[in-house]
């Protein structure tokens, strides 16, 4: 996958997404940026499912690469699309499939009780992977902000 360049890219591009906020705090390591609501979000179909579209207060966290940002200044954050539903992949369908495939092999063996526990705690190791894992996602979903300008 190439790496994302926010200096070389057309923020219009239908590859990345473009979300609009606000420089909330630095660090030495990370820059938070407070985002403002999306107005696409209201339009959207699937807005009901979306975790973005129900919290008023949204903050990211992104690597800071030493750029001179201040507080309060406007900013893009900017992230391709793709990892957008690698993260979907990640946090909402592969746990479905497990938590499916589980149930159907279990309810094979087990009473329809157990077999229905089971598949719902087999998500726990998931989580607890995923979470042991999280410098590694950290590492590819890399996320970029720009001055708005």
């Amino acid at each position: 996958m190439e790496k994302l360049d926010p200096y070389h890219l057309n923020i219009a591009d239908k590859n990345f997404i473009n979300h609009f906020g606000e420089v909330s705090k630095i660090s030495k390591t990370a820059i938070t940026v407070s985002l403002d609501s999306n107005i696409h979000c209201n339009t959207c179909k699937a807005k009901s499912a979306c975790n973005v579209s129900n919290s008023n207060a949204k903050k990211i966290e992104v690597k800071n690469t030493f750029q001179s940002f201040t507080l309060n200044e406007k900013v893009n954050v900017i992230m391709q699309k793709e990892l957008g539903l690698k993260a979907v992949f990640f946090a909402y369908v592969l746990p479905f499939i497990i938590m499916f495939f589980t149930l159907i092999v279990t309810s094979i063996y087990l009473r329809e009780l157990i077999a229905g526990l089971v598949s719902i705690f087999v998500l726990i190791p998931y989580y607890i992977i995923l979470y042991f894992l999280r410098n590694s996602f950290v590492n590819q979903f890399k996320i970029s902000i720009v001055k708005n300008g």
